[in-house]
């Protein structure tokens, strides 16, 4: 899959490693690179969730987004980028087309 970020800065803490141990500490750093690795490794959505089966689509004021673990009670929390979001023939989205998520947040949803 393709993946983006909410911001420029996200990209950079995320994507350098020092970086990303100087912002999430050296284990919540080593499971995001993990996590990411997985997902561009990933064909789809379906596939990601298939590889990391703690991947979960949020509700309430979180509806829309996405959560997969990291360490403890922190997950890496990001949404669909493919516009439209694809669906299948009952109006559900379909994980197997999507191709493109965004980051969104690294953070404790409990």
């Amino acid at each position: 899959m393709d993946i983006l970020f909410r911001t420029t800065e996200m990209a950079k803490d995320m994507n350098d490693g020092k970086a990303r141990v100087r912002k999430y500490g050296p284990e919540r750093a080593k499971r995001i690179a993990l996590r990411l690795d997985q997902m561009h490794a990933s064909a789809n959505l379906a596939v990601f969730r298939a590889v990391h089966a703690r991947c979960h689509r949020l509700s309430g004021d979180r509806s829309g987004q996405w959560s997969a673990d990291l360490d403890g009670p922190y997950r890496l929390i990001f949404e669909v980028a493919d516009e439209p979001e694809p669906q299948d023939a009952y109006g559900r989205l379909d994980t197997a087309a999507v191709r493109r998520v965004r980051i969104i947040d690294v953070t404790d949803t409990h």
